[in-house]
């Protein structure tokens, strides 16, 4: 008995994937990925307002702290005050920097030697308007 090879099924196919099928899993892998790094720069983005907000907060409690013990009131002139605020051995060891990238300017409202009434900040971040690097509520600072 003789037998004659079968021609290949229309019905079966061969181990293995399409090149349409492996392009639809690129493009899907592709979008997740994405999607991926847009949640990354919106948590970056938070991550650094916080930080840029504990800065602040930082250095309104120098503030806070060296009028109080030296017995300074708001509105009054120290010398050099960012220097007793900030600097090795004083409340402050290291200069903040700002995580996003912005510059922080001291006693932009009332002066680099006042000190600034209660709910005022004596720091400021550049990224206060565009990128919110500023406190909501800071009245009891």
């Amino acid at each position: 008995m003789k037998t004659t090879p079968r021609p290949p099924s229309r019905f079966f196919r061969t181990a293995g994937m399409t090149l349409l099928e492996i392009t639809i899993v690129i493009l899907v892998l592709m979008s997740l990925v994405s999607v991926l790094f847009v949640g990354a720069q919106a948590w970056k983005r938070g991550s650094d307002r916080a930080l840029c907000i504990v800065h602040h907060q930082t250095i309104q409690k120098a503030v806070r702290s060296y009028s109080n013990i030296y017995g300074h009131n708001a509105g009054d002139n120290v010398a050099a005050l960012r220097s007793r605020l900030v600097g090795f051995g004083t409340f402050v060891e290291h200069a903040p920097v700002c995580p996003g990238g912005g510059t922080y300017i001291y006693g932009q409202t009332y002066g680099t030697d006042t000190i600034p009434p209660l709910g005022q900040l004596y720091l400021t971040c550049s990224l206060d308007a565009t990128r919110n690097h500023v406190p909501g509520s800071h009245a009891d600072w």
